[in-house]
């Protein structure tokens, strides 16, 4: 893993965006919010337009709609954002105030043990129960050559 602040930051906001609602509430129990923790954008249910391209560099073309929902909240002096798939705005508020509190080098190393790698650990697990589920229905189709 890229060890640049922004390249993490990245990571981290993608591994919540990713994780399972119930593991991240789970893990971020133990950690108050901040007192001075303030909404800036309360959690918001939309949708996203899709777009694709064929063969990944023709014309653009609008796949379809993705529901998404967003939040912004600042805690601790810090700006924390969360766009999550789908419309549980506890989970998107949960993941932009663990993306705030994970800004504060103070929190950082207790956030980043109890919480990221906890849920890395998980998706990484789910990735590959998917991978293996895919595996199992795999064909091989063999062509017979006929002597001629």
């Amino acid at each position: 893993m890229d060890t640049s602040p922004h390249l993490a930051r990245q990571q981290w906001m993608s591994l919540l965006a990713q994780a399972d609602p119930a593991e991240l509430a789970l893990a971020m129990d133990a950690f108050a919010p901040p007192a001075d923790m303030s909404w800036l954008r309360p959690a918001q249910t939309g949708l996203y337009m899709l777009r694709g391209r064929i063969g990944g560099t023709g014309p653009q073309f609008n796949f379809g709609e993705i529901t998404v929902t967003r939040c912004s909240v600042q805690a601790g002096g810090q700006i924390g954002h969360a766009w999550v798939r789908g419309s549980n705005t506890r989970h998107a508020e949960l993941a932009a105030l663990a993306d705030a509190m994970l800004q504060d080098a103070g929190r950082h190393a207790s956030l980043r043990l109890q919480v990221i790698e906890p849920l890395r650990r998980s998706l990484d697990r789910r990735r590959d129960d998917a991978s293996r589920k895919a595996a199992a229905s795999k064909v091989e189709f063999f062509t017979v050559v006929r002597g001629e």
